[in-house]
């Protein structure tokens, strides 16, 4: 997204004088370099970078053997920041050399004037450089560099704060209180108490650190189910790393996956055209063949947009001449359910938009289903809310607890649900990339405004459902191009575009850059990959050839070809596909080529 610098930064540009600006005089007698590590030869001992963007490579280096680089990702600009103490009323000289494009260089909390200054264009080593004075009551500054959004990765070297030190920075004191909250299936909440002078806390699952954070919660990823974990934490500032916590041990929950007990270990899933014709023909549900693990009908649509009345019906014989009479197609689904098969009920689609902004569609929606359920024997619910079913209202920035009232009310309709229904209530989403993926670079409306309030709207209602979830198979078709963890964007079509994807479920993410709002991995049996069954059936075809090098990377790790998982996953669930008559029409390829292959 095009961004606007802001206008203190231009100012101070404007100031540079050819990107440096004038230095004080020759310093004190008394001054000294306070950075710590300036030239990042301990690596980022005495640094803070957001999450994911700064690391310390070997070449290109200014001076020494190492420098940092860090790489802006969506909302993040790639900050590295230092807290150094300094003296009240006193001058100080900040410098140091970058690489890239829009670097920064600057101080905050200064108690005068904040200053930064910056480049637009450094391809070889620039030297950057400003001088500030601090105020009345000021005993600590911060010092950073950040690249822009959007922009390559830049490198950072030999950053030098000179003045007066500051009175002795104390080592802080051991955090205390620490508490582990509710666990889930996959996440342990943690909480403590702060401590006096403390900037930032290190927390650790037995021996390892996991995260680094600024306040005094954190929650725990990418668990197994049913397994204790021991944690501590320890309280960090320009003096160092404090002894860690006593240790808590927390268990985490059974999980289960929201029911669907039944299901073979790899599925496959399709949407089977039950209440409309098109150009594959209709498909009677007697004759949906065996390959096919989870059936879901297409679909239930709302009387209007914002009723919450959930309706469906079968095919008119005007437009599918060979339709069953439902007497059959129920006595059909039974077969399939006698045979192992789970058959759903598929909310939503490409026409039928979604919103429950009321209480009052929220219980209509509950009971709606419900009955759409009874009435055909169903095994459970598919939200495929597409187009403008879930957006983000304007200040709901945080994915862990939503305010917005169609994803407050989709949550509690669903939780009730399930709980109508038993733990063996099988729930499955088919969100789009966009309502999910593309989440790792924007979220809702974002920071400044401005941006598509849809962008990651899936993410709350997939994190508050995930312990209830049998299913998650996003559309990875009809797509535009999705940065994944590699920050590169991938495009769809090829095995590529589904690993990136797919990695980014099972290894968990930062939503819109934020560290502290990282997306918990899902467990691989709570994924399948969605395709379309054709080219006919959507943009994005992905031949046999290439999803079968999407499965052996994403669960033996091999052919993966330039994008590296974080991982391999054998448990991945199996691969989703739009639709069944598509694959009939089209010969059953996409079937065929997932029976055959070898999972082993």
């Amino acid at each position: 997204m095009d961004r606007t610098r802001p206008l203190p930064l231009l100012l101070a540009a404007s100031l540079a004088a050819g990107g440096l600006l004038a230095l004080t005089p020759a310093a004190q007698a008394a001054d000294t370099e306070l950075a710590r590590n300036g030239g990042f030869e301990a690596g980022l001992d005495g640094w803070t970078c957001t999450v994911g963007s700064g690391t310390v490579v070997p070449s290109p280096v200014h001076g020494g053997t190492k420098a940092l680089q860090a790489t802006p990702v969506g909302s993040d600009n790639a900050t590295c920041s230092q807290s150094v103490t300094v003296k009240p009323n006193s001058t100080y000289t900040l410098s140091g050399w970058v690489r890239g494009s829009y670097v920064y260089l600057g101080a905050s909390g200064t108690g005068t004037t904040d200053v930064s200054t910056w480049t637009a264009s450094a391809p070889d080593w620039q030297k950057l450089g400003t001088t500030f004075t601090t105020g009345a009551s000021t005993t600590s500054v911060t010092i950073y560099t950040h690249g822009w959004y959007g922009t390559p990765a830049y490198q950072a070297d030999d950053l030098s704060l000179y003045g007066p030190g500051g009175d002795p920075v104390q080592l802080p004191t051991a955090p205390t209180g620490l508490t582990a909250g509710s666990p889930t299936a996959t996440t342990v909440p943690l909480t403590w108490s702060a401590v006096p002078g403390a900037t930032s806390y290190n927390v650790y699952q037995g021996a390892t650190r996991i995260q680094t954070v600024t306040g005094t919660t954190a929650t725990a990823t990418g668990l197994t189910a049913s397994t204790p974990y021991t944690f501590q934490v320890s309280a960090v500032n320009g003096a160092g790393e404090s002894p860690k916590s006593a240790a808590v041990t927390a268990t985490t929950t059974s999980g289960g996956g929201g029911g669907g007990g039944g299901l073979p270990a790899h599925a496959l899933v399709g949407y089977l055209h039950a209440s409309f014709a098109n150009g594959s023909g209709y498909t009677r549900m007697a004759d949906v063949p065996d390959s096919w693990d989870v059936i879901d009908l297409a679909f239930g649509e709302p009387t209007s947009v914002t009723s919450g009345d959930i309706r469906f019906n079968l095919c008119p014989v005007s437009e599918c001449p060979g339709v069953e009479s439902p007497a059959d197609f129920k006595a059909a689904i039974k077969a399939k359910q006698a045979a192992g098969k789970k058959v759903l009920i598929s909310i939503g689609g490409q026409n039928g938009q979604v919103q429950l902004a009321t209480t009052a569609a929220r219980d209509t929606f509950v009971s709606s289903v419900s009955k759409i359920i009874d009435e055909y024997g169903l095994d459970g619910l598919d939200i495929d809310f597409e187009g403008h079913s879930l957006s983000l209202q304007t200040g709901d920035t945080d994915f862990r607890n939503p305010t917005t009232p169609v994803i407050v009310n989709l949550i509690s309709a669903v939780k009730t649900l399930k709980a109508k229904y038993g733990a063996k209530f099988v729930l499955t989403m088919a969100p789009e990339t966009f309502f999910v993926q593309l989440g790792y670079q924007y979220y809702g409306s974002g920071p400044w405004g401005g941006q598509d309030p849809r962008a990651g709207a899936y993410l709350p209602v997939i994190h508050a459902l995930r312990d209830d979830l049998t299913l998650l198979h996003v559309q990875d078709y009809n797509s535009g191009s999705i940065m994944g963890l590699d920050n590169q964007y991938h495009s769809m079509g090829g095995a590529d575009f589904h690993i990136a994807m797919t990695d980014m479920l099972l290894t968990g993410f930062p939503v819109a850059g934020n560290a502290d709002r990282f997306f918990p991995p899902l467990r691989p049996d709570q994924v399948a990959i969605g395709l379309p069954a054709s080219t006919q059936a959507g943009n994005g075809h992905t031949t046999p050839a290439e999803v079968d090098k999407a499965l052996d990377c994403l669960t033996r790790k091999t052919n993966c070809g330039s994008y590296q998982t974080h991982g391999s996953w054998p448990a991945l669930r199996g691969l989703m596909t739009w639709s069944i008559n598509w694959d009939r029409y089209n010969q059953g390829e996409f079937s065929r080529n997932f029976d055959a292959y070898n999972w082993s």
